[in-house]
């Protein structure tokens, strides 16, 4: 599957880490090498004797143990950071029948005494992210007072990263030309991408059975209540981006009376089915598009042209002429059109504007150079079973279609979005023959009782697109929106000052941007 309605967000400052696109997923992936940060040896960890909230003495006996438990807190390799693993029951309804472990990393507020608030959960999104290595890449990018304010932690959600996997074996994506351009055969090329599909599950079936029905969002939500638990904390604290945040209102419907401050950051609607929440992205990406040729447009030289509908006809003439034939990187990498429309889609994330339109004019004159750093390698993917695991548990995430609903369904795609529709248009099949079920179904989230929560929305954010966060925001029963009037996935550290003071003021002293705010 490409770029999900919940794909997570693009890094915020330079390659720390080494980026890798699976093209075919759309999906950015960060595969992060260990990050050296200067200072000592982390400090103490609180545990779950230090604090004990009123509520947990709800907690039912047979998950009394996992809220209670005292991890064994080690520094990492990466000695500003701590590491430990947790446990948590697989099955919730069941937790005689054996747990998993979660990978934890926590970096400890600089400050002391009055100047802790507490422990914020980070989730980057998704899903298939490492929160983990997420935050041992980016944690020296937030702001000094928020680093001694609160011990930052980053927790990989269960069938992801570092904590027990979702592990169903290499299966070779569709080949070269694959991608539906009007000239190609449509219904053939759909059939392909829902053999693709199909494939897939019959493997994570075969491989990692059991674990597949108890990867998604519901459980994930009650492992974060867990982890708050073990920290000696009363109430969550949390920072989520693009798929962190379905799963941030997700902790708050299940936990309202635990909410603390909650930032959801690139929201995803929990109203919206699946079918409508690729459209609304194929959508957002069109958006994205067209600003990016607006503003090339205006340039001196523009790779694309000099209008939105000249450049839009460019994009699929370069499509087009790449099916026909692929550029070639070695013997036998071949880039197609459906890598250059994936790198497309990454580049309008970013946003990275100057990359965009120097991958178009290297496609243009037949060098692929770009294009190969923007696609990186399908050997560095690693995330892609773990995202279509935990959005096939999700009605919200995921889409059902059989091939033939798939190319009934491509002409209004195709409305929405010339540039972009039949590429997401292909993934309705994504989840049509999955093993596990769903576990959740497109529903209003209030989190009645809830404190203040914190939404943002980028008006021409291509993959969480901005009618996503104004619906979220008014369904929060304590929902506030800040706009942010921009492009790229997500808002904050993007290069706002705007945003960014407004969330550290809410995390930082629980301060809510008024109503209506926008930022510019």
């Amino acid at each position: 599957m490409k770029a999900v309605p919940a794909s997570g967000r693009i890094p915020r400052r330079g390659l720390i880490c080494t980026l890798a696109v699976l093209v075919a997923f759309g999906l950015l992936l960060a595969t992060c090498t260990a990050v050296r940060h200067s200072g000592g040896t982390a400090g103490p960890v609180p545990t779950a004797t230090a604090s004990a909230s009123a509520s947990d003495a709800a907690i039912r006996v047979d998950l009394r143990r996992y809220y209670t438990q005292n991890p064994r807190w080690r520094p990492c390799p990466e000695r500003s950071f701590q590491c430990a693993s947790l446990r948590v029951p697989r099955d919730y309804a069941h937790p005689e029948a054996g747990d998993i472990a979660l990978s934890a990393i926590l970096r400890p507020a600089t400050g002391r005494g009055a100047a802790r608030i507490g422990a914020l959960q980070i989730n980057p999104g998704g899903p298939g992210l490492s929160a983990v290595d997420d935050l041992l890449a980016y944690a020296d990018s937030y702001s000094p007072s928020l680093r001694a304010a609160y011990d930052l932690v980053a927790v990989d959600p269960r069938g992801v990263g570092h904590s027990t996997p979702v592990e169903c074996g290499a299966t070779g994506l569709p080949g070269a030309g694959t991608r539906g351009t009007p000239s190609s055969d449509e219904a053939a090329i759909i059939d392909t991408w829902a053999a693709y599909h199909a494939e897939v599950a019959e493997d994570c079936a075969r491989r990692a059975g059991r674990l597949l029905p108890h990867v998604g969002t519901l459980d994930a939500a009650r492992d974060m209540d867990v982890v708050r638990a073990v920290l000696g904390e009363d109430r969550l604290h949390f920072l989520g981006f693009s798929y962190g945040t379905y799963l941030g209102a997700t902790y708050a419907e299940l936990f309202p009376s635990r909410v603390g401050r909650v930032v959801l950051d690139g929201a995803v609607d929990p109203a919206m089915d699946g079918y409508h929440a690729y459209l609304n992205q194929a959508r957002g990406y069109q958006i994205a598009w067209d600003s990016f040729a607006a503003d090339c447009a205006g340039r001196g030289r523009c790779p694309v042209g000099h209008s939105v509908e000249e450049a839009g006809r460019t994009l699929d003439a370069l499509v087009a002429a790449l099916d026909r034939a692929p550029l070639r990187q070695g013997k036998d990498d071949r880039l197609d059109g459906e890598a250059l429309l994936g790198a497309v889609v990454t580049a309008l994330r970013a946003p990275d504007w100057e990359t965009l339109r120097s991958l178009l004019d290297g496609v243009r004159a037949g060098d692929a150079t770009v294009l190969r750093e923007l696609v990186g390698s399908e050997d560095d993917a690693t995330g892609d079973e773990s995202m279509t695991a935990v959005n096939c548990l999700s009605s919200a995430l995921e889409s059902r279609s059989t091939p033939a609903q798939t190319l009934a369904a491509l002409p209004e795609f195709r409305r929405a979005s010339p540039q972009f529709g039949a590429f997401y248009n292909e993934d309705l099949s994504t989840c049509a023959h999955w093993p596990a079920r769903p576990t959740q179904v497109p529903r209003r989230v209030s989190a009645h009782g809830a404190g203040p929560i914190l939404v943002l929305g980028t008006t021409r954010d291509p993959a969480t697109p901005y009618d996503q966060a104004r619906a979220l925001a008014g369904q929060l029963s304590s929902g506030r929106l800040l706009t942010w009037d921009g492009d790229g996935h997500t808002a904050y550290q993007r290069g706002s000052r705007c945003v960014d003071t407004a969330v550290d003021d809410y995390l930082l002293h629980g301060l809510l941007p008024p109503s209506g705010a926008v930022c510019r």
